[in-house]
């Protein structure tokens, strides 16, 4: 049989082997440059913020254990970057090992195909309706002078709550009547990854020329200052004493950012004022703005990234107040609490969103992390992270998931409430000041979510929002956060939380907790029928509108911002001048007596020339009558050329307690000019203007 034969004869084909067949399996899955590029574009915020939320944590645990040990803060620096370093090595190796995945966010899976069920007309009606009205009363009463004064406060607030109840009432019918379908949604793609990613580093570049002068600098700045050029954790005062008075009760030591910039600029050889805004700055600015776009990305039912550009706008566009949201962003990032506010917050909410959809381990230890770096950022966390978690957490239990919820609150609460407790028990319960300002529902509404057109705008997105935000988990999420946020504005509420806790001092925070500028870029996504797109485009334009005709701009002065033609520190330069020339002056030893603002910026400049007062703000946590307080108030007086002062033997008597050596005045401060003779002192420095100086010694 011919056929057989040649059959036979023919050489026989090579077989391949098992390892052979796997590679080229590989190599035929494996993505052409071109799909991994846009692959990592897409995934490059989700990459950017959850590596800085786990660096950051693990550095706050390291600055937190060096305390049991007594390591320097360069050498808990190295350590945490040698750690870091590891850690992405062990990361590239187990993705080279498991093979290329997504690291966009694992979006939450919607029913395809199956329309969510329809709202109860009347119920839905009711709860617009006393939403808007609560928005409107809200933002006409806290106007204050407006054509809503008189407004009782008990209108908005009681038509809050009714809307609030209403607005979790249908997210959770929703919920429930919602299967989850088998495709996922809200995914980022390349293109909205790398327009966030564009925003981003040009909002960085945009912070460095902007300068915002803060007092409380003398106090975040001052310690990294300190940390850089002593290398040491002062855990006694650092500002008024040079640590020999005790450390001030309202501010442990449990907050790790400012150790972290002076142990930055320790080690790299840095001035730290310079490496914090400089450097670090910039990167926490991309960060907080790549946070916001997660958000909007996660929450927004459809053109997230004209959301994302709402909110950014009203960023820029509404800082005028000294508590708008707009004020902490951009212009003063380099604060833990800024941060906390424009990154954690938002990131909070995401991480919470991820682990309601998925319950996955990742998405739980990223709730752990986060806490760790709140903690590390402010002790706000630890009043204001309840709260936020509380109202998912509830969320989540009316819908049946008490497991999830408690869960999620203990990886949220563990840690914050843990530092606090440790701090509590080493310093003491806070002390109440009495010269602090409580500030009740209407005065914290008119304050944070600001009043008017724009009192309105927050209103509409905080009791209306829910409505607004992608269905399922996070719409329930801002249902549960506006309920939350609705009893706490209810007349006589933080009221009683002050008279509980004594912390009134900072219960106009606790609005932080809403993801406000998130929920107002989504209000422009309502779907309006037969204009969808045109309708998203002209509420966005609206919005950005009201926004440039009725806000304060970032870049204000009215911001209290000055804008440079280059990257500056953010105080005023011709203090920051000053300040250089009198730590170069031949000076006794001892302490400098100079006008409030230059020893505001004395500490951000050097902790070796110790001044009197750093920050008069910081004076009642030592008792208003002390000696303490008394002699640096006098001297202040003098200093800043007040007409009343006290008599000559009580301010020579204070410099002498004080270990005064050194004075120096602006030159048009003539009574003090004329008192340094009498009080021992003798002329000799001047510097011509700008900023003409006269320095006394003894």
């Amino acid at each position: 049989m011919p056929q057989v034969e040649q059959v036979a004869d023919a050489p026989a084909e090579p077989t391949s082997t098992g390892a052979e067949q796997k590679q080229n399996h590989a190599a035929e899955s494996r993505p052409s440059p071109g799909a991994r590029l846009r692959a990592l574009v897409a995934a490059a915020p989700v990459l950017l913020t959850d590596a800085g939320v786990l660096a950051f944590a693990l550095w706050t645990v390291f600055y937190h254990l060096a305390f049991l040990v007594d390591l320097a803060p360069s050498t808990t620096f190295l350590i945490w970057a040698a750690s870091c370093v590891v850690a992405f090595g062990g990361w590239l190796w187990w993705r080279r090992r498991s093979g290329p995945a997504s690291a966009a966010d694992p979006a939450d899976r919607e029913a395809v195909g199956e329309a969510a069920p329809a709202y109860p007309r009347p119920l839905l009606a009711l709860v617009v309706g006393a939403g808007t009205v609560s928005a409107v009363t809200a933002g006409l009463t806290a106007a204050a002078d407006g054509i809503g004064a008189g407004i009782p406060w008990w209108i908005p607030g009681g038509f809050g709550a009714l809307a609030a109840v209403g607005g979790l009432y249908l997210a959770r019918r929703r919920w429930l009547g919602t299967p989850v379908g088998a495709a996922p949604a809200g995914a980022a793609t390349p293109l909205s990854s790398a327009y966030a990613l564009v925003v981003a580093v040009l909002a960085a570049i945009s912070g460095l020329f902007f300068a915002r002068n803060s007092v409380d600098d003398a106090f975040f700045i001052g310690k990294s200052v300190w940390v850089a050029e002593r290398d040491q954790v002062p855990l006694r005062d650092f500002l008024f004493t040079d640590g020999v008075a005790p450390a001030m009760n309202s501010q442990p030591p449990v907050p790790s950012i400012e150790v972290f910039y002076g142990a930055f600029a320790h080690v790299f050889g840095l001035h730290a004022a310079s490496a914090t805004w400089y450097v670090v700055m910039p990167v926490m600015s991309v960060l907080a703005v790549l946070a916001l776009w997660r958000l909007v990305q996660r929450w927004a039912p459809r053109r997230a990234v004209l959301a994302f550009t709402v909110s950014v706008a009203y960023l820029y566009l509404v800082a005028g107040q000294d508590a708008a949201l707009g004020t902490f962003h951009l212009t003063r990032l380099h604060q833990g609490k800024t941060m906390f506010v424009a990154a954690v917050v938002p990131l909070m909410w995401v991480y919470l969103t991820e682990w309601f959809d998925s319950r996955s381990r990742r998405g739980l230890v990223l709730i752990a992390a986060l806490s760790i770096v709140a903690t590390g950022l402010t002790t706000t966390a630890a009043i204001v992270l309840p709260l936020l978690v509380g109202g998912a957490a509830f969320a989540m239990m009316v819908v049946g998931r008490w497991r999830d919820g408690l869960l999620a609150g203990a990886a949220a609460l563990i840690y914050p409430i843990g530092a606090t407790i440790w701090s509590r028990l080493n310093a003491g319960p806070i002390t109440e000041n009495a010269a602090a300002a409580f500030y009740d529902a209407e005065i914290t509404y008119r304050r944070t979510i600001l009043f008017g057109v724009l009192g309105v705008i927050g209103g509409l997105a905080l009791w209306l929002g829910s409505l607004a935000t992608r269905r399922r988990t996070p719409q329930l999420l801002v249902a549960g956060s506006t309920l939350a946020m609705s009893v706490l504005l209810f007349p006589g509420v933080l009221e009683v939380i002050n008279s509980l806790t004594g912390i009134g001092v900072v219960l106009w925070r606790l609005p932080w907790m809403f993801a406000l500028p998130a929920v107002i870029g989504i209000l422009c996504t309502v779907d309006l029928p037969r204009v969808r797109v045109f309708g998203s485009v002209a509420i966005a334009a609206a919005l950005v509108a009201c926004f440039a005709l009725l806000g304060t701009p970032m870049w204000s002065p009215k911001s209290y911002v000055a804008v440079h033609e280059e990257p500056v520190w953010k105080l005023p330069q011709q203090r920051k001048t000053i300040v250089f020339w009198m730590t170069r002056l031949d000076r006794p030893d001892g302490v400098v007596l100079a006008p409030s603002t230059l020893m505001h910026t004395a500490p951000m400049v050097t902790s070796r020339m110790r001044v009197v007062s750093p920050n008069d703000r910081y004076l009642p946590d030592y008792g208003m009558d002390t000696p303490f307080v008394q002699d640096r108030l006098k001297l202040v007086a003098l200093a800043n050329g007040k007409a009343d002062l006290a008599p000559v033997p009580e301010l020579a008597g204070a410099i002498e307690r004080l270990n005064v050596t050194t004075i120096c005045v602006y030159s048009s401060n003539q009574l003090a000019r004329d008192l340094a003779p009498q009080l021992g002192f003798e002329q000799f420095a001047t510097r011509k203007r700008p900023g003409a100086m006269t320095c006394f010694r003894r």
